[in-house]
């Protein structure tokens, strides 16, 4: 009577096919997919923000109020991470333990010690946003007052992208400022301690030429609708 009952329910879960037969969807390719529709995504965006520019410099080559409204745009741009800067700064590297020529990883570290976490990432930031940088970059992308890194197992999360170690930070400003306020960061001075132990990566450069650094524009979508100035 089991066996019958069994039977008989996966006939019907099944609607007559073969349950085992069926292709079973993977992480790998769910992930994939995301990121072409992302790319497609991102593709499109640049030819309406195209299409937007010329529209608004046709509309303000004929209205002077928006001529005006432009106009009184155009200096937000730079604060609003919207305008490429270049300059001075500094290049930090971070990166997981690498393996011995066995594959091994060092002896009594757990997992977790071997791998740049979000946190560890996040002090970097911080650190070089007291220094008095200007500009910073995680990768490929320009950190704004919207960014959120987030890290999940040895993958990085940030604007829909992700990225594998090593993470490279570029900041504009002071080099020596920013050093002196890496050094000064108690979450990176933990990071090194544990760079020193288990083989983490944990690399500065220091770039003192004024054109040696930029860092890119922001391009994602902006998700601050109201903001109010310090006073």
């Amino acid at each position: 009577m089991a066996a019958g009952f069994l039977l008989a329910t996966t006939h019907a879960v099944s609607q007559g096919s073969e349950l085992r037969g069926q292709p079973g969807s993977r992480l790998s390719d769910l992930v994939r997919d995301v990121q072409g529709a992302a790319q497609q995504a991102e593709q499109q965006r640049a030819i309406l923000v195209e299409r937007l520019a010329g529209a608004q410099d046709q509309a303000a080559a004929a209205d002077d109020q928006v001529a005006a409204a432009l106009d009184l745009i155009e200096p937000l741009a730079g604060p609003g991470a919207l305008t490429e800067v270049t300059g001075a700064g500094v290049v930090v590297t971070l990166t997981d333990a690498p393996r011995d020529q066995h594959g091994n990883y060092p002896a009594g570290a757990s997992p977790d010690d071997l791998v740049v976490h979000q946190q560890d990432l996040q002090s970097v930031l911080n650190a070089l946003w007291s220094g008095g940088a200007r500009a910073i970059a995680v990768q490929d992308q320009r950190i704004t007052a919207w960014s959120a890194p987030r890290c999940i197992g040895n993958t990085l999360l940030l604007h829909g992208r992700a990225y594998s170690p090593p993470y490279v930070i570029t900041a504009i400003g002071d080099p020596r400022l920013l050093e002196e306020s890496l050094e000064r960061e108690p979450g990176v001075r933990l990071f090194r301690q544990y760079a020193a132990r288990y083989g983490l990566g944990y690399h500065v450069d220091l770039a003192d030429g004024p054109d040696e650094l930029t860092v890119g524009a922001f391009e994602g979508r902006d998700v601050l609708r109201h903001a109010q100035p310090l006073q």
